[in-house]
């Protein structure tokens, strides 16, 4: 099956990645073109338009990766704002999906919002990035400055966290940082492929509150 990318449609088979030289308002029209479609999912950066259909493996990892996050969060305590799907823009420059997105410090300055105003209002505080197609740079959330990118790429989290203009490999969550988020993210996903997901989330509860 090819992709078919044209004024009247686009088709893309699951884990195909299309790059294509495109203006900003290129993007904004194959964005109307897709409406309200998860996928495939579509990114705007320097004159480049990038669209990429997820495998199921795909979903099923970011639904995992975040239940895990809205775990600990509720561990802790800790209020939030949760997002998914959402399209971050900054008009002529960057157009972005997050795979899924956390608002927790900020989370007052977005709570009942129905748009976000990229550039007025805060860029969320945690973004979770899922990368089977080589499709996801973590550089791209540069411009919106989001303090930490968890990015799960070949069996792995890697915890990016921006300092000053870059982003740099961490150890640990500047919101969990007690908790051995990768070491947690490996084995939830462990248990969610050998039996369910509600068995690794339920897991994770009971360790977090045996350890309490």
């Amino acid at each position: 099956m090819f992709a078919v990318v044209t004024p009247d449609t686009i088709h893309l088979p699951p884990g195909t990645v299309v790059r294509l030289p495109g203006s900003w308002q290129d993007y904004q029209a194959l964005n109307k073109q897709l409406g309200d479609r998860s996928s495939p999912r579509i990114k705007y950066r320097d004159g480049e338009i990038l669209l990429m259909a997820p495998l199921p493996e795909h979903g099923r990892k970011v639904s995992v990766i975040a239940d895990v996050v809205k775990v600990l969060l509720d561990h802790l305590g800790r209020e939030y704002e949760a997002f998914t799907p959402i399209t971050m823009e900054l008009p002529q420059e960057s157009g972005i999906e997050p795979d899924y997105c956390f608002y927790i410090e900020n989370w007052q300055a977005i709570a009942g919002k129905d748009r976000i105003n990229w550039g007025v209002d805060p860029s969320p505080d945690l973004v979770v990035e899922i990368d089977i197609t080589s499709y996801t740079d973590v550089n791209d959330y540069l411009p919106y400055r989001v303090p930490e990118v968890w990015l799960f790429r070949k069996n792995q989290l890697v915890i990016y966290r921006l300092q000053g203009d870059v982003y740099t490999v961490e150890s640990s969550s500047r919101y969990f940082p007690n908790i051995n988020v990768s070491e947690v993210v490996t084995e939830c996903l462990k248990i969610a492929y050998e039996r369910n997901t509600s068995a690794a989330i339920r897991e994770l509860r009971r360790k977090l509150t045996s350890e309490s």
